[in-house]
């Protein structure tokens, strides 16, 4: 991983990349060995990126593995498909989950309007008879529906129904990121609420996308809570200072799913801010990850939440932007956060609290350990 100086686009993807195939639970050695056979972005051609992570996946693919194939193929596509390859591994991503999927009872793939569009998303728990509560996963301009394979297999210890959808602009989805894209999400539910009866929305949220799941529960009763990681909230889209530090990779990605020019962002972006107003209706739980090390959202953004909201907890990292290196501390307090929403799970609960407990007393103790 390149540090301590300024990275060019290749390298910061590269590093991106690094953390994002160790979530995913590849080795650095054999992210980092695809990586040096493949890392020029930008074109399809021999030694280029797409290439590299392309053939990756088709190996795994070949070994019976669909799962770590379609993996493989999103970071092919990774940050967002921008050649003709990125495109074809964007699609063998999906196929390659779709053949996963088929061996797990109960997920399934929906095609919704939703604005007057197609919007495809993963679905598992879908009940025509019993009420429940939904669940709706989103992750951020970056991620794909076809990441969040855990919380659809998760569904029925849930007791919930589960939806994965993405981000506008983001894999499949045909709308762009917009101010008002909130209106999306209620539009999605609308359109869930034809397939399945549910007993209002929790939300799952990853960084710009906490802040669609926010402005929505400003506006929407039926959202229940909201869990997030990183979502930005006013600095980031407000603060010139802060913009001219954020990462190449979030600029030029941000300029893909809104379809903006990149020298009109900076003015478009203090559209998609939280105001004062709209934070005052948001009177329900609310979860937060903070990342101790974020390059992408300021530190006056979760401060901000704590000061607004009546309901706010966090939870604090030593880690960049999303936590990459502590998946599994998020996972925990995800599960636990939902499960506490619901009745009759407190033992559960309380074991996944101890689990949490040990895992913070153990990064503790790390430091004293190495310095020995």
């Amino acid at each position: 991983m390149v540090t301590g100086m300024t990275l060019s686009y290749a390298d910061e993807v590269a590093d991106l990349v690094l953390l994002h195939a160790r979530a995913q639970g590849m080795t650095p050695a054999r992210a980092g060995a695809i990586i040096a056979a493949g890392g020029r972005l930008g074109d399809d051609g021999p030694g280029s990126w797409s290439v590299a992570w392309t053939s990756a996946g088709d190996a795994a693919l070949a070994e019976g593995d669909p799962l770590g194939a379609c993996r493989r193929y999103n970071l092919a596509r990774f940050p967002y498909p921008d050649t003709e390859g990125q495109r074809a591994a964007a699609a063998k991503c999906v196929a390659a989950f779709d053949q996963w999927r088929a061996g797990q009872p109960g997920i399934e793939r929906r095609n919704l309007r939703v604005l007057g569009e197609t919007v495809p998303v993963w679905a598992s728990g879908l009940d025509t008879t019993a009420r429940k509560p939904l669940l709706l996963i989103m992750g951020g301009i970056v991620s794909v529906k076809e990441q969040w394979a855990q919380f659809l297999v998760a569904a029925r210890r849930l007791g919930m129904a589960v939806v994965v959808a993405e981000m506008p602009g983001v894999g499949e989805n045909p709308l762009r990121y917009q101010p008002d894209s909130h209106l999306m999400l209620a539009d999605l539910a609308d359109a869930v609420a034809e397939l399945t009866p549910y007993e209002g929305v929790h939300t799952v949220a990853f960084s710009f996308g906490g802040t669609m799941a926010l402005h929505w529960a400003a506006r929407d009763p039926r959202v229940r809570s909201v869990l997030t990681v990183g979502a930005p909230v006013r600095e980031f889209f407000t603060d010139s200072d802060w913009w001219e530090t954020v990462p190449e990779t979030t600029k030029r990605t941000l300029a893909h799913v809104t379809g903006l020019p990149r020298a009109a962002l900076p003015d478009a972006l203090a559209g998609f801010a939280l105001t004062d107003e709209e934070l005052a209706r948001v009177d329900i739980p609310v979860g937060y990850v903070v990342s101790g090390r974020d390059e992408i959202v300021p530190a006056a953004d979760s401060a901000l939440l704590a000061a607004a909201l009546p309901r706010f907890s966090r939870v604090e990292f030593d880690d960049v932007h999303g936590s990459p290196a502590h998946l599994t501390d998020t996972k925990l307090w995800i599960i636990r956060s939902l499960l506490s929403r619901r009745p009759g799970k407190g033992v559960p609960t309380a074991v996944l609290g101890a689990a949490l407990r040990l895992r913070a007393a153990r990064r503790a103790l790390s430091p004293a350990r190495k310095a020995r």
